[in-house]
């Protein structure tokens, strides 16, 4: 258990931090944070706290959904905005094609890690994996069609309201499934110590999703 914790709360405040880069070099977020950077363009909130407030509507879908939350859920919507806002606070301005470049790959790999990290935790999906899954549930649509309607959606509010897409917006996507299925098999727990559940087993659509 302490284990898991510890995994959980390392891979959410990764992910936060991962997020942060991705901010500061200005070449293009994930897509709900070009959602979340949109939204705080137009509110004058901190990106986290949009991220947080996001979090949370999203969370109320999941009711005629009929999902569950888990420690996991909740956590995520707290975690990620307060360690995305800290991670800005100390983060410099990139300046440079040298400094920016290097803080983007950074920031995808170490979202990769961080995904690894936190759903190897078996603690529950994220608010924004839970309302993927339970739409395809509701709907029969596949999982990586109810993400990926999801997610254009996403980007194009967010690039409509002042988010960046950008070159490390077209990376991420391309990335983050083999980067966070290889770190979900490096930090993978026994079925004994997530009360049965296999972390890295099952299709990599149903376990590869977004915080």
């Amino acid at each position: 258990m302490l284990r898991r914790l510890t995994q959980l709360y390392a891979g959410l405040t990764l992910y936060g931090v991962s997020s942060a880069l991705l901010v500061v070099s200005g070449l293009g977020l994930e897509p709900w944070n070009v959602l979340h950077q949109g939204l705080a363009e137009l509110t004058g909130l901190s990106i986290g706290a949009v991220s947080i407030v996001v979090g949370a509507a999203v969370l109320l879908l999941w009711i005629p959904l009929r999902q569950r939350p888990g420690l996991g859920t909740v956590s995520n919507v707290f975690v990620v905005g307060l360690a995305m806002d800290a991670a800005l606070a100390l983060l410099p301005d990139a300046e440079g094609w040298a400094v920016r470049v290097p803080l983007m790959v950074a920031g995808i790999v170490l979202n990769g890690a961080a995904t690894g990290l936190y759903i190897a935790a078996a603690f529950g999906p994220g608010p924004r994996d839970g309302l993927m899954t339970g739409l395809h549930e509701r709907t029969g649509r596949s999982i990586r069609s109810m993400r990926t309607l999801i997610e254009v959606a996403v980007v194009v509010t967010g690039f409509a309201l002042g988010g960046t897409v950008g070159v490390g917006t077209v990376l991420y996507a391309l990335a983050i499934g083999p980067l966070a299925q290889f770190f979900l098999r490096r930090f993978a727990l026994p079925a004994t110590a997530t009360g049965g559940v296999v972390a890295a087993g099952g299709p990599p659509e149903q376990a590869i999703l977004q915080p």
